[in-house]
């Protein structure tokens, strides 16, 4: 559809009649992310409130469908790239994010890595040179001041401010390792999320894939390795029931399900009824 009818359509949204209202809108939506600016141009020339509430409500609604068919389509294809199924999520909530910047974020940090990396090192060695430049080179660390702020679960706001949550400092760890080709996976630890570096020759061989698994990483406590026994002693801290899974590793897509529900619960606390209902109907499309 060409800008004149677009801007026919945008006029009939100052019209009185609901079912001209309805229409209009519908037909505004199925437009797409194309005639965002279109219409922003509109709201920010026009002084009557009505028209730029209506015009807000068309945006938002592509907005989020646009973000719900790049969820799908993610998943769709296989759910690979972490970061990716992370950007599509921050979109949500900040849907000028340009994914090709989130990833030259990422590029940045494994540049400074791959080359102090050589085929000789250890698993262990390999790490200790991600933590350096991650944590004391990128200065990456835990946001403990505001914990349950959303901020530390849209991943532009985390790599823009250096601060995160247990996840999303996990996802910035998963995504430069998935970069340099080194077998870090998230584990789905409860009140936590932790890392597994699974051993590269024998996880395919093995029947128990905890055995897989060489060591575990704490991201949220500078990339801190962790054995088998600090996991055990963590869940009977915690009074958490055994379960397989606090061992083994998830999905991205399980990841990405984590962080919505983050995000959930950081609206409850600001009691952000929309957002939530939102959020849920994200869930539903993974």
């Amino acid at each position: 559809m060409n800008k004149s009818k677009i801007n026919a359509l945008i006029s009939l949204l100052d019209d009185t009649d609901t079912e001209v209202i309805n229409t209009v809108t519908d037909n505004l939506f199925k437009q797409g992310i194309e005639i965002i600016p279109q219409l922003e141009k509109v709201w920010e020339s026009t002084l009557d409130e009505r028209l730029q509430e209506r015009l807000e409500n068309v945006i938002h609604n592509i907005q989020f469908d646009t973000t719900k068919k790049n969820l799908k389509a993610w998943c769709d294809s296989g759910f690979e790239y972490v970061l990716e199924g992370a950007g599509y999520l921050a979109q949500f909530q900040f849907p000028e994010i340009d994914m090709n910047t989130l990833d030259s974020e990422i590029d940045k940090i494994k540049d400074d890595i791959w080359l102090e990396i050589g085929s000789n090192l250890t698993a262990l060695e390999k790490v200790r040179i991600l933590n350096y430049v991650i944590y004391d080179l990128h200065k990456y660390m835990r946001n403990t001041n505001n914990f349950y702020s959303p901020q530390n679960s849209f991943i532009n706001q985390v790599i823009e401010t250096k601060k995160g949550n247990p996840i999303s400092l996990a996802i910035i760890y998963m995504s430069v390792a998935y970069k340099l080709k080194m077998p870090v996976f998230g584990v789905n630890l409860p009140k936590n999320f932790i890392l597994a570096y699974k051993d590269e020759y024998n996880q395919h061989d093995s029947r128990n894939e905890s055995e897989d698994t060489l060591f575990y990483i704490n991201p949220y406590n500078k990339g801190a390795v962790l054995g088998k026994r600090e996991i055990d002693y963590f869940i009977k801290q915690q009074n958490l029931q055994y379960d397989k899974s606090y061992y083994t590793t998830c999905t991205n897509k399980d990841i990405i399900i984590r962080l919505i529900n983050n995000l959930i619960l950081s609206y409850k606390k600001l009691g952000f009824k929309d957002k939530i209902e939102r959020l849920l109907e994200l869930s539903k499309v993974l």
